[in-house]
């Protein structure tokens, strides 16, 4: 590997670790990388005035040194921290003509109220506030069935069946005597038994009239609606409590619709709504919720909700299928920008704040609800501010790649004054730690680390050895720490030692 080809082999290498540790940035809250400035000076200022907060290795960022030097890490300078960068949180500043060619977009944080409406599907169903169950309320036999069935639409006071109750006859004819004598007190007693025995109020008044028991009843619906069970047939005999026939009345219908979990908060008794069914397009059918099911269905994490829909000439039929759309939101203003502006990193959720001057900070938000391709920020945010609407990823890896790209500079630098190194031989090795891979004839395969001295990034290369004698004792797979120089366009290992971290 000659001289042009490390230097190249480097250059990929400093890219895609750029690439590769993007997410780093924004998930540090943006620590911002720094080159040393030789205008700092020990009383914490520069020439220019900029104050100088502290300065530290850019490799080992978290320990921090109250003036500039050489790092006791790495061979390199201290990068000074500036008081007008912001502390742990400060972001990065990129070159407006940059920002222009990578096609970013602010978008700003406005205040509006949200409102998104909810559509869900919903199926008619039957009412089940409106049932009515028929019972026999006397032992007695069928004489007649009137021509009904399951699913025939009656209205109210429709007769079912005429019933004979044995009972009855011999009651009726007792309370007649009575009426006779005169004695109010033992008639009103004799009408008060056929009231206990379940005959209806129109029958006894009937035999009031009449002065003529009548033991045949004629069972009829006490609403209108649709039979949906029917249980009474001629000549059966029928005991006191059976059910002879149901009916669901059809003033007004159910829809039940499947509301996603995510979107139930939003959704309260009450609510007014409007439908649309297939079977009447065009048209819309307005209804209110009149309940919330307490039960999530596990499988597709949705809860049903309940509505009621007024159906006076009976045209919603239970089984059709509707659209039903729900008017939703707090009514209330809230910060809102951008779902895509929106950065989630796994720990925190964070947007891009950009300023003045092209410096872009991640600032950590607290999101609410998502509408529109639109956020709700509960926290962090303020109406006005701009943040990054796309690119961010780009701001991202550039901020990562102007840190690398400055150790790279920094290492052409070095190369370019290592003949006048050369005289004194410790000061130009490039001190590196790694594992050995492969030990031949006077040469050795060492997977290393970065290189600060040179911007290198971590790879594996041969290197030259000094003395044969370096590598006594080594074997692949030790963990070594070593210094090197270059000769020509060999890379020759000058000093060589094996590490605690050895297999």
């Amino acid at each position: 590997m000659n001289k042009q080809q490390c230097k190249l082999v480097a250059l990929v290498v400093a890219v895609a670790l750029a690439s590769g540790g993007g997410g780093y940035w924004l998930a540090r809250h943006g620590q911002t990388d720094h080159t040393a400035n030789p205008a700092a000076t020990a009383a914490g200022a520069t020439k220019d005035g900029r104050k100088v907060l502290y300065w530290y290795d850019p490799m080992m960022p978290n320990q921090h040194f109250d003036k500039p030097g050489k790092s006791p890490f790495m061979d390199m300078q201290l990068v000074p921290k500036y008081a007008d960068e912001g502390g742990e949180t400060a972001g990065v500043r990129i070159d407006p003509g940059v920002v222009q060619n990578l096609g970013i977009r602010l978008a700003t944080a406005k205040s509006r109220t949200l409102t998104e409406p909810i559509e869900a599907a919903a199926s008619v169903m039957f009412n089940e506030r409106e049932v009515a169950i028929v019972q026999a309320r006397s032992t007695g036999f069928v004489q007649r069935v009137y021509a009904r069935a399951p699913g025939d639409v009656v209205p109210a006071g429709a007769p079912i069946a005429d019933l004979l109750v044995p009972e009855w006859a011999g009651a009726q004819q007792e309370y007649l005597a009575m009426l006779k004598t005169g004695d109010k007190a033992l008639a009103n007693a004799a009408r008060e038994r056929l009231r206990l025995t379940g005959m209806p109020e129109s029958l006894i008044e009937r035999v009031e009239q009449t002065g003529v028991p009548h033991s045949v009843v004629t069972i009829s619906t006490p609403v209108g609606g649709v039979i949906q069970e029917l249980d009474v047939r001629s000549g059966m005999t029928v005991g006191m409590g059976m059910t002879l026939a149901k009916i669901n009345g059809l003033g007004t219908v159910w829809l039940e619709a499947a509301i996603p979990e995510a979107q139930a908060g939003r959704v309260r008794t009450g609510q007014p709504l409007a439908a649309q069914l297939t079977a009447y397009p065009g048209e819309t059918f307005k209804g209110k919720v009149i309940a919330v099911l307490p039960q999530t269905n596990a499988d597709s994490r949705t809860l049903r909700i309940r509505i009621e829909l007024p159906n006076r000439d009976g045209r919603l039929k239970p089984g059709m299928f509707a659209q039903v759309r729900l008017e939703t939101g707090t009514g209330k203003p809230a910060i809102m920008v951008p779902s895509e502006a929106i950065i989630r990193t796994g720990t925190r959720t964070v947007v891009l704040l950009a300023a003045d001057g092209g410096h872009y900070q991640p600032v950590e938000v607290q999101i609410g609800q998502e509408s529109g391709g639109k956020t709700v920020i509960l926290k962090g945010l303020e109406a006005g501010q701009k943040v990054v609407a796309s690119g961010q990823f780009l701001i991202d890896s550039e901020a990562s790649l102007k840190g690398v790209l400055a150790r790279l500079d920094g290492g052409a630098a070095s190369t370019t004054t290592a003949p006048q190194l050369s005289r004194d031989k410790a000061a130009t090795l490039s001190q590196a730690i790694g594992k050995v891979e492969a030990i031949q004839a006077g040469e050795i395969t060492i997977s290393h680390g970065p290189v600060a001295t040179l911007g290198w990034g971590a790879m594996t290369m041969t290197f030259k050895l000094a003395k044969p004698e370096l590598a006594a004792g080594l074997k692949p797979g030790d963990s070594v720490s070593f210094g090197f120089s270059q000769n020509g366009s060999d890379y020759v290992v000058q000093q060589l030692g094996k590490t605690g971290g050895g297999q």
